[in-house]
């Protein structure tokens, strides 16, 4: 069902755990198949992603897109973060089954929930 490289990024996912410094935190859910995903990331005074890590509950396609959605963003700006779409996800990864597509669309809205906090909560406190 999953190609080599979903399954690699399952068996090896890169970027687990909570940051515990992170002043962005995202968290979306799938109500129809249980996935939740969260995106955690440490944004710098210039608006650049430092370090980001998930903490993903759900398949491997879930955990898959959200090992490769961290590395995309790792060193970006948020405004470069908030382009990544669930398509270059499902790309990065060699492709996902039709009925995973949506763990790819978690990926995509974690990262927007994730820098629509930081914009909202700590961004404005700095201000």
């Amino acid at each position: 069902m999953y190609n080599e490289k979903v399954m690699n990024e399952f068996s090896n996912p890169q970027n687990v755990g909570e940051l515990p410094d992170a002043n962005g935190v995202g968290t979306v859910g799938n109500a129809t198949c249980g996935d939740i995903m969260k995106i955690f990331m440490k944004i710098d005074e210039n608006d650049v992603i430092q370090d980001v890590s998930f903490q993903t509950f759900g398949c491997a396609a879930a955990i898959a897109t959200s090992s490769v959605a961290t590395r995309m963003i790792k060193g970006k700006t948020i405004e470069e973060a908030l382009k990544v779409t669930n398509r270059q996800v499902v790309e990065s990864l060699g492709g996902l089954p039709a009925q995973k597509l949506h763990c790819s669309v978690l990926a995509e809205e974690a990262i927007k929930a994730a820098v629509h906090d930081y914009l909202e909560n700590y961004k404005k406190q700095k201000a």
